[in-house]
């Protein structure tokens, strides 16, 4: 009897670490002291999906699991699927003597953007034109529960890059040029987490329960400024300014308890940023009282060496002396394991340093709920792609339209566009018959850009469910008018056709990261050649598809109105919405439009500011509401 007593007393022994009763640090504290080193790195290491599973994630105590770019459990996979999935990981990770549940996170950048079916946002260039914070909370609100459709409680977002040249591959994931304008959209921060509570201590992560994600400030720092925009490199600059240009938007995103930063590739005057710990433990930590963990970016650690991975033991010793806490491995795992136990032994790494990020690891966890509630069910599996979420993903496409041109300066604008041709400016009435050109005019893919379904985006309409542009068109105009869709025509049959006008959509093809890197900046083949087909022969709008500015100059004096549309996402009827008058433009230039690649780089403020359109620019129409 006295014995099977004492069983029933030891399994219910009270932890404080399971009580949501306790004060955080009482849990952070219990938890850690009663840690072993093995589980400890085990809450440092995030591995990929494909590497992952139950009994991978008990055996090595594995604290987070990822999805790269395009890494799903099936083609197409369903909202259930990755449930299902991530629960299986979680239960192994539950199963383990402490039962430390793990976090999984994925890159949900534009919307859920690695899912089936998801609603995609514009890509952050074209929010940064749209100078609309509470947009962006509200998008955040929008992305965290179609994130958490899937049973996943970590996106690997904003990006809060300052782009200072848009040869950079990453410039679309940066809302501005202007470190004003990043500042500002911060505010997806407390969209995707909640909005912090009033008294909260300045540093500490914050997530709101179920709904909510936790969120991902990235790329520690200066990710935007390196040379010639090469990515991953260099950025060559004083103090001075990489606090006043690249750091502005961690100050606000600590102030609003972002609960993760991420650190750059780059390196700040031929530091790499992996290895700084002036910055990432001086700065980030003491200075800005962040509280939350710090995460490299993927094979972080490998690339602190060129080439990666040539001393993987004097990459992780710098690493994680840097202030590094939790480490994207995503696939070496057993390696980092024993090359980061091997220095702790041995007194290489001090345990101090490895209590830190592990009790960063854990507030976050603890804050978000996660011990409450480890395992997703599929009560908000409706949400993904919602028709409520496309027509904010809609009012956020119309937002970012900029219009560049609209007839020349003596003439009569071009835009918007009459929905019956029998009512466009001087054109004649009898005709009824309009052409849409170009490659990007029924690409879904194009539309989108990198980091959609595939890390690198994809071409064409089976990728995700939306609206290509050209059936927007069709959507828009009037039921008596002719919509004519040749992708590249040639000026005789332009010219033969008696067309009203024509809608020329042409643009970059989809990349992310070093792939979108470009000395050259041009529009894609054979857009300029359909520009200059079409315009040369009818009235025509040019839409440009593209994650920056590109040369345009030598087709302007074709063109009779254009506009950037950016990366619009899956919801094109926005842009319809607005080349159709129903709308307004109102975008601004988040960035500089040069006039020729030799400019760059060029900012606005630079002494050779000489663009083709300037920063802030962005002509504006009156739709038919309001005129």
């Amino acid at each position: 009897m006295g014995l099977l007593l004492l069983c029933c007393l030891a399994e219910a022994e009270y932890l404080k670490y399971k009580d949501p009763k306790q004060p955080l640090h009482v849990r952070v504290n219990d938890l850690v002291s009663r840690m072993t080193l093995e589980e400890k790195i085990g809450q440092m290491t995030q591995i990929e999906r494909g590497v992952a599973s139950a009994e991978v994630m008990k055996k090595y105590f594995i604290g987070s699991v990822l999805t790269g770019g395009g890494s799903a459990p099936a083609r197409q996979a369903s909202a259930e699927a990755w449930i299902n999935m991530i629960n299986d990981f979680q239960k192994g990770a539950l199963s383990t003597r402490l039962g430390i549940p793990m976090i999984y996170g994925i890159d949900a950048v534009h919307g859920h953007n690695n899912v089936y079916n998801a609603t995609i946002f514009p890509h952050n260039i074209g929010l940064g034109a749209t100078r609309d914070p509470d947009l962006v909370k509200r998008i955040g609100a929008a992305t965290a529960l179609e994130v958490r459709a899937t049973g996943i409680p970590y996106t690997f977002a904003p990006c809060i890059a300052v782009c200072r040249d848009p040869r950079w591959g990453r410039c679309y994931e940066s809302y501005s040029e202007d470190p004003k304008i990043v500042q500002a959209m911060t505010e997806l921060i407390p969209g995707l987490q909640g909005d912090i509570p009033a008294g909260s201590p300045k540093g500490v992560p914050y997530v709101a329960g179920k709904t909510k994600v936790a969120a991902c400030a990235k790329h520690f720092v200066g990710d935007g400024g390196t040379i010639n925009g090469v990515n991953e490199n260099n950025t060559i600059i004083d103090r001075h300014g990489l606090l006043a240009i690249h750091m502005p938007a961690y100050y606000n995103s600590i102030i609003k308890g972002v609960s993760t930063v991420m650190v750059s590739y780059s390196s700040w005057n031929g530091i790499k940023m992996h290895a700084n710990q002036e910055l990432v433990t001086g700065f980030l930590k003491n200075t800005l009282q962040f509280r939350g963990f710090v995460i490299t970016d993927w094979e972080g650690l490998d690339r602190i060496t060129s080439p990666p991975h040539a001393n993987y033991s004097y990459s992780v010793e710098v690493g994680i002396k840097a202030g590094i806490d939790m480490v994207m491995v995503p696939y070496n795992y057993i390696e980092f394991i024993d090359d980061l136990t091997f220095q702790v032994k041995n007194n290489i790494i001090p345990m101090s340093r490895i209590d830190d990020a592990v009790r960063r690891i854990l507030r976050v966890k603890f804050v978000m709920g996660l011990f409450e509630n480890p395992l997703a069910d599929d009560s908000l599996v409706d949400q993904l792609g919602s028709q409520e979420h496309r027509e904010l993903a809609r009012e956020a496409v119309r937002k970012s339209l900029v219009l560049l041109k609209n007839g020349d300066s003596t003439g009569v604008p071009l835009l918007p566009l009459p929905k019956k041709t029998s009512k466009i400016l001087p054109l004649p009435k009898k005709t009824s018959k309009i052409l849409v050109a170009g490659s990007h005019a029924d690409n879904l893919g194009y539309q989108c850009g990198g980091w959609t379904i595939e890390w690198q985006g994809l071409s064409g309409n089976d990728l995700t469910r939306g609206t290509t542009i050209l059936n927007a068109i069709k959507n828009t105009v009037d039921q008596q008018t002719e919509v004519v869709y040749q992708e590249n025509p040639d000026a005789n049959f332009v010219k033969s056709n008696n067309f009203s006008y024509a809608i020329v959509v042409v643009g970059e093809h989809p990349y992310a990261e070093t792939n979108g890197d470009s000395m050259n900046l041009n529009i894609a083949d054979p857009g300029p050649n359909t520009i200059t087909n079409v315009c040369g022969a009818v009235e025509c709008v040019v839409v440009v598809i593209s994650g920056r500015p590109v040369v345009i100059q030598p087709y302007l004096s074709y063109i009779d109105a254009l506009v950037a549309a950016w990366l619009p996402g899956t919801e094109g009827q926005g842009v319809a919405d607005v080349l159709f008058g129903d709308y307004d433009f109102t975008g601004k230039l988040p960035r500089t439009w040069f006039k020729t690649v030799d400019q760059l780089p060029m900012n606005v403020g630079d002494p050779h500011y000489d663009p083709l359109f300037p920063f802030g620019f962005g002509l504006t129409t009156k739709s038919r509401q309001t005129s």
